[in-house]
């Protein structure tokens, strides 16, 4: 198999979307453990216990979602930003830049379609995600229950797919494609 070189574009595109995922991994980490409601507002009765001062359960479970809020916030920007580069992703093919390979191509060896499926499955898991967070947002209110219950299960395909992408990039590293890394990173093969 020959050695891919990444254009610029290709290295920011990737990038830029990797660390704008793995913010969004961040901050939904924090929330479902560290930060989360409950956790939080225990720290706030904990505190308060020791003080001549009280909270009712549901009041510090009200400020709890107060001092997380600007955590979440970026959780949203963030995803803002990511519709604006995943979009931009999609459209880099009519202008010759990261072309898509179908994995129905059968000039593909058997690891090159795992990998095009990997990424279809990936980009479709995206692409929902997306949507989902934009209708969170923005979309009639009767659909924020379900669309909240679908973008919740986003973290499963991230977590998959940063495994399975970095299994891949050390079986690629450690086999025929040496220097894989330092071509996403500087655009050339390590010599």
């Amino acid at each position: 198999m020959e050695a891919k070189n990444y254009t610029t574009i290709y290295r920011i595109m990737h990038w830029a979307i990797a660390i704008c995922m793995l913010f969004i991994l961040v901050t939904i980490f924090l929330r479902l453990n560290w930060m989360n409601k409950n956790n939080v507002a225990d720290i706030i009765q904990n505190y308060l216990s020791t003080t001549d001062q009280s909270l009712s359960q549901d009041q510090a479970i009200v400020l709890a979602k107060q001092i997380r809020k600007p955590m979440w916030d970026w959780h949203i920007y963030i995803g803002y930003v990511l519709v604006g580069l995943f979009g931009l992703r999609l459209l880099l093919p009519v202008f010759g830049e990261m072309k898509f390979s179908s994995p129905f191509n059968k000039a593909l060896s058997a690891k090159e379609k795992f990998q095009q499926w990997v990424y279809l499955v990936f980009s479709i898991g995206v692409t929902i995600s997306l949507i989902t967070g934009i209708f969170i947002e923005f979309g009639p209110k009767s659909l924020k229950v379900q669309m909240e219950g679908i973008h919740k299960l986003s973290v499963y395909y991230l977590v998959a797919f940063i495994v399975i992408h970095f299994g891949g990039v050390l079986l690629a590293e450690l086999s025929s494609q040496q220097g894989i890394i330092s071509r996403i990173v500087s655009g050339n093969r390590k010599k």
